[in-house]
């Protein structure tokens, strides 16, 4: 979904999975200091939206989803995982449920796949899955931020700003009142900031939960079954995750920021020395300077000094080893 906001001025178009809305707007560090000030708005039409209706969308959800949500109150935002049987994440969803109908977005392209695993579980539930995407566009408010939301709209609020579910035809229109808009590279440099994972950076094919923090935010550990869950109570309760994620302060004299899956090494071991991670997300923020996360061995010690590439980085822990 190319977004019609690419025609504002300034706009660059990003790149990857994030094609289709702008990278910036023709200044980085502004549009993130206007986010943390909780000013303008982040297009983010390009992700997926789904929708589930019916009577037992909640009850039938409850049962896929790593989040308790037999009892959604409308208007409580929550977010999700669907695992594998072996328990390595496969999607992440951004919930709200408005009375009638939960509505998700997801990661730009995952919607299809979303959508087949569902509909091959619906069985004899009372429920309908629809994709929404073609006609629904998702735009953040930061926190703080004193925008109305347009009525048409289904709000998810969360402690980090507002996602809205705004029918597409009025995101223009939308944008002409709510800006200054921010690309989606400052909203990633923010997201950094608050070490909070994203499907398909900080995750690969053998992901589980505990290594990224996701639990307690998007697994909830007292709900009853659900794919993969045997994996999640027997790391929780009976070991370790085998990586975990940390925040990395990058040395700020480099000119290029390490790419994502840039791997990364103990310090005094030297450049020939066995790889103990990956950056999964390097940004630069407007007051930390370059910035990442990455996934790192469970038993890197926490004070450790760490190479990505080239670039000498000092770690924080999200995750405790």
């Amino acid at each position: 979904m190319k977004s019609p906001l690419l025609s504002l001025p300034g706009a660059v178009p990003a790149e990857g999975v994030d094609e289709g809305v702008a990278a910036h707007y023709g200044d980085l560090f502004r549009e993130q200091r206007a986010l943390a000030d909780g000013t303008g708005f982040v297009d983010l039409s390009h992700r997926g939206v789904v929708t589930v209706t019916g009577k037992d969308r909640l009850s039938w959800l409850h049962l896929l989803l790593t989040q308790h949500v037999s009892d959604l109150p409308p208007g409580r935002a929550t977010e999700a995982l669907i695992l594998s049987a072996n328990g390595h994440i496969e999607h992440a969803l951004y919930l709200v449920d408005d009375g009638t109908t939960v509505w998700a977005h997801v990661e730009p392209g995952t919607q299809e796949a979303l959508i087949a695993y569902l509909e091959s579980m619906k069985f004899f539930y009372r429920v309908e899955v629809a994709d929404r995407t073609a006609d629904t566009a998702v735009v953040h408010l930061p926190a703080g931020s004193i925008a109305q939301a347009p009525a048409s709209a289904v709000v998810r609020e969360t402690p980090y700003g507002r996602d809205l579910f705004l029918p597409r035809e009025e995101l223009e229109g939308f944008a002409a009142q709510a800006g200054p808009a921010a690309g989606i590279l400052a909203h990633e440099a923010l997201r950094v900031e608050q070490h909070r994972p994203r499907l398909g950076f900080e995750t690969d094919h053998r992901t589980i939960p505990h290594e990224l923090g996701w639990i307690g935010t998007a697994v909830h550990l007292q709900k009853g079954c659900y794919r993969g869950q045997e994996t999640v109570a027997r790391v929780q309760n009976l070991g370790k995750p085998p990586r975990r994620l940390v925040f990395l302060h990058l040395d700020g004299s480099e000119v290029h920021l390490p790419p994502n899956g840039a791997e990364i090494r103990l310090a005094d071991d030297g450049p020939d020395g066995r790889k103990i991670g990956f950056v999964t997300t390097a940004v630069r923020h407007h007051e930390l300077g370059p910035v990442a996360l990455a996934l790192v061995k469970r038993n890197v010690p926490v004070d450790a000094r760490l190479t990505a590439e080239e670039t000498a980085a000092a770690q924080e822990t999200v995750v405790e080893p």
